[in-house]
C-alpha cells in the first residue's frame, strides 16, 4: 500500500484510541474522589468549591473553580488530578470541538468544573465522542483543510491540530497515571486495597 491509499483519517484516529482503549481508560476507571482532588505538594492548583481558594485568579460558571494566576507563575504551579482533567476537558477538547465541530461555545471562565472524580470522568468521555466524531466527519479531504482563525496558526491543515490535540491528550492524561501512582504509592491502602 502506498501513502496515497492510506486512509489517513483513520490513522490519526486510531493514534488517540489505541493509547485511550490500551493504557489509559482502565486506568482511569475506578478513579477517586480523594485521588482526584488529593495535592501532593503544598498550595497545588485544583478545582475547588467556590469561595474556597487563594489562588489569584478562579475559573468556572457552577459550584467548583478551577484555580489560576496571570501571569502564569514561575516556576509553574504543580496541579491536582482535578486540575489536569479539568484542563484537558476545557482548553483542549472543548474549547475545540466548539471551534471545529459545532459544539456549544464553552471557556474556562464558563465551564461548571466537576466536584467528583466520576463527574470528571464523564466530562472527559463526552468531550472524547464529540472530538472522535468530528475527526471521523472530516476524512480525508477534511484534513488538508485549514484550521482557520480560531487557532494560532490559521494556514496549518487540520491534521495538524489533530495531531497537536493527540499529543495534548496523551502528555496530560499520562501525567494523570503519574499522579494516580504518586497517590497509590504515597497515601496508604485501606485494608491492603487498592482502587
Amino acid at each position: 500500500m502506498d501513502a496515497d491509499e492510506l486512509d489517513w483519517n483513520r490513522t490519526l484516529r486510531e493514534q488517540w484510541e489505541f493509547h485511550w482503549n490500551h493504557q489509559l481508560r482502565d486506568r482511569l476507571d475506578g478513579l477517586t474522589d480523594d485521588e482526584y482532588f488529593w495535592s501532593p505538594v503544598p498550595d497545588a492548583w485544583s478545582v475547588r468549591p467556590r469561595g474556597s481558594s487563594t489562588a489569584p485568579v478562579q475559573f468556572g460558571a457552577g459550584d467548583f473553580r478551577m484555580d489560576c494566576a496571570f501571569p502564569a507563575p514561575v516556576p509553574a504551579a504543580f496541579t491536582t488530578i482535578a486540575w489536569r482533567l479539568g484542563h484537558v476537558i476545557v482548553g483542549v477538547l472543548a474549547a475545540r470541538n466548539a471551534a471545529h465541530f459545532g459544539a456549544p461555545a464553552v471557556s474556562y471562565e464558563t465551564w461548571e468544573y466537576a466536584g467528583s472524580a466520576a463527574t470528571a470522568l464523564d466530562q472527559l468521555k463526552a468531550q472524547l465522542d464529540v472530538w472522535l466524531a468530528g475527526v471521523r466527519g472530516l476524512g480525508d479531504a477534511g484534513l488538508r483543510v485549514p484550521v482557520g482563525a480560531k487557532e494560532p496558526f490559521p494556514e496549518m491543515p487540520k491534521a495538524d491540530l489533530v495531531l497537536h490535540i493527540h499529543h495534548e491528550l496523551i502528555h496530560h492524561l499520562s501525567e494523570v497515571c503519574l499522579l494516580c501512582d504518586l497517590y497509590l504509592h504515597t497515601k496508604p491502602a485501606m485494608n491492603g486495597a487498592t482502587r
